[in-house]
């Protein structure tokens, strides 16, 4: 009678601590029977961000206008502007949504900022525009204003391992260029060494 009392208490002292064991009741005779089943804990899942995702992320944490968006292994990278043109925040956004700053500038020049704070399309609308065009997952967004010719640059890697290339009209949302490039650089690489 004695022995029972104390199993009691000591499977007593096991739930009220909050451990995850299986509740026993053993009678006096020595005889365990289960009060309860253990439950096993569901595994984590890893959840990959998108670019999408992590824009939307490094945005939260930095409200302007999202310069660039690029997945380096499992961290994205993203520039954020701010919206006065004039902040500039670096930072990197994990697999699972957590985004840390690397880098702050509060200095910049808010005219070199003027197309990207005043587009119309911003990299979110980009990449929506340019995976209506091309189904798959974005890699890359990049606002590029070289020679003039402002335009938002997407890299989407298709469902069948290529990347594909796009620039999309940061005044319309159009995709203006695109093309798959895995094939012509393999073949010119191939070329250029006479092979």
């Amino acid at each position: 009678m004695m022995r029972a009392r104390y199993v009691c208490a000591a499977a007593s002292a096991v739930l009220i601590a909050g451990a995850p064991a299986t509740a026993a009741a053993v009678s006096a005779d020595g005889v365990r029977a289960d009060a309860a089943r253990t439950v096993s804990a569901a595994p984590v899942l890893r959840v990959d961000t998108t670019a999408q995702g992590a824009a939307a992320a490094a945005l939260k944490h930095y409200p302007g206008v999202v310069e660039s968006v690029d997945k380096d292994g499992s961290v994205w990278h993203v520039d954020v502007v701010a919206k006065d043109g004039k902040g500039h925040a670096e930072l990197e956004v994990s697999a699972a949504g957590a985004v840390t700053e690397r880098n702050r500038d509060t200095g910049g020049n808010a005219a070199e900022n003027k197309a990207l704070v005043d587009g119309k399309v911003t990299a979110e609308q980009a990449m929506k525009a340019a995976l209506a065009a091309h189904a798959g997952q974005v890699t890359t967004v990049e606002w590029d204003d070289d020679d003039n010719a402002a335009s938002w640059h997407v890299e989407i890697q298709g469902e069948d391992g290529k990347t594909w290339d796009a620039q999309v009209d940061p005044a319309t949302g159009k995709v203006t260029g695109s093309g798959s490039d895995s094939d012509s650089d393999s073949d010119s690489d191939s070329d250029s060494d006479g092979n």
